[in-house]
């Protein structure tokens, strides 16, 4: 860019014309602000921009200098959104929750509650991204007067726009200046997201090339079959384990992350739904869900979404031959249980050579050693008619394998323990 040239006089009286320090200083950091950005897969920006477009609050949890607040304003430039940064630790309570005004006849019309300037211009913009930092260094009065604000979107008199999303930051306690504990009543309203460094993002973008935040792409057809599908995960683990509705950790720490309450799994479902129809990883899910109700919930959710997508045991009895078993091998070892388990419940020979059919099948597309304990339960269900099938013999070099590994293990494990113990 061109730099304007002043005249100065010089020692000899001539007036050379070149250009002022602080115009080049400018024009060299014109020059290391302009950076592009491009797509990238990157998991946490993915979960960060999804939980965006379901509008619901997220608090990015981080060291200081990890780049929260580099990635809220280049979200927000990427989404075209005014970005609104409000540092929570250095407002009083009344910033939030409004200043009184006296009005001619409070008698009669009351005292308004005024609202602060920023919010005003976030009312006027009708959209922006409002970025409460420093979240963890606000004193507990301060946060409780965010409860309205991040719950119902009201501060004073006035209530922000649908257009307007909450995003908040936050140090953990142990690197945060004077840092406070969240309260259980604000943490629970938020879904939170580790955020964390990525060596490879770190030096591409200091060559100039940032990652590309871009608002998920929902499938209209997948709308209605996302919003059942959330459903049935969401109340088929609540149906199953009521204790899970509402639990306020005791550990004063675990009840400033997210934890379960009627609020938290509304939000669950909404992003499971959300998910869903944008086609999102697990790791992606996994994210949001351990996020919004705490990880031992949220890995029992994500395990009983596993379980929906198993194929039904006795539709696989039904035609072993043509049986597509999961290619986990978690998933694959739950499908094999509960063939067995079926065949348990109602032993009949066709079934049990039926089941055998399928676990030689699973030795041929799949790891051998998940059909040991499969193998071994199914045999012991057989009845003295029974004869034994002839498919069995395909398993008898899985199974051997199997065992002498495990002995393996087993003398290698005796042989570390010292003598004398």
């Amino acid at each position: 860019m061109p730099v304007p040239a002043v005249s100065r006089p010089t020692a000899t009286g001539a007036v050379p014309d070149r250009p002022a320090q602080l115009d080049v200083a400018g024009a060299l950091l014109s020059l290391l602000r302009d950076t592009s950005t491009e797509p990238r897969p990157d998991s946490r920006l993915e979960a960060l921009t999804l939980a965006v477009a379901a509008d619901l609050p997220i608090l990015l949890w981080g060291e200081p200098g990890i780049g929260k607040t580099a990635a809220l304003t280049q979200l927000a430039a990427a989404l075209d959104l005014p970005l609104t940064t409000v540092i929570a630790s250095v407002h009083e309570p009344s910033d939030f929750s409004g200043l009184p005004v006296v009005g001619d006849d409070p008698a009669e019309q009351g005292v308004p509650m005024a609202p602060p300037d920023w919010a005003v211009r976030l009312v006027r913009a009708g959209s922006g991204l409002l970025f409460l930092d420093e979240l963890s260094t606000a004193p507990p009065a301060v946060q409780a007067a965010l409860l309205r604000l991040v719950l119902e979107r009201r501060i004073g008199a006035l209530r922000l726009p649908p257009g307007v999303r909450i995003v908040a930051a936050a140090n953990p306690r142990a690197s945060a200046a004077d840092g406070w504990e969240l309260s259980p009543p604000l943490a629970n309203r938020f879904v939170h997201l580790q955020w964390t460094h990525d060596h490879e993002v770190v030096v591409r973008g200091l060559g100039g090339t940032w990652p590309r935040a871009t608002l998920p792409r929902l499938d209209p057809e997948r709308l209605p079959e996302a919003v059942e599908f959330a459903r049935r995960a969401v109340c088929g683990l609540l149906a199953a384990r009521p204790g899970l509705v509402h639990r306020l950790p005791n550990d004063e720490t675990r009840r400033g992350g997210p934890w379960p309450s009627p609020r938290s799994w509304e939000s669950t479902l909404r992003l499971i739904a959300f998910a869903t129809a944008a086609g999102s990883s697990r790791e992606v899910l996994s994210l949001l869900v351990r996020g919004t109700v705490g990880d031992g919930p949220g890995l029992e959710l994500l395990a009983a979404i596993d379980r929906m997508d198993l194929p039904d045991p006795e539709l696989l009895l039904a035609d072993p031959a043509n049986a597509v078993l999961p290619e986990r091998g978690d998933l694959r070892q739950a499908v094999l249980d509960g063939v067995v388990e079926a065949v348990r419940g109602r032993p009949e020979r066709s079934r049990w050579e039926a089941a055998w059919a399928l676990l030689v099948r699973a030795v041929e597309t799949g790891a051998p050693d998940l059909v040991v304990v499969p193998a071994n339960t199914l045999a012991s269900l057989r009845q003295e008619d029974w004869d034994v099938p002839p498919s069995i013999d395909k398993l008898a070099g899985a199974v051997s394998l199997s065992r002498r590994a495990d002995r393996a293990a087993a003398r290698t494990a005796a042989a570390a323990v010292p003598v004398g113990r």
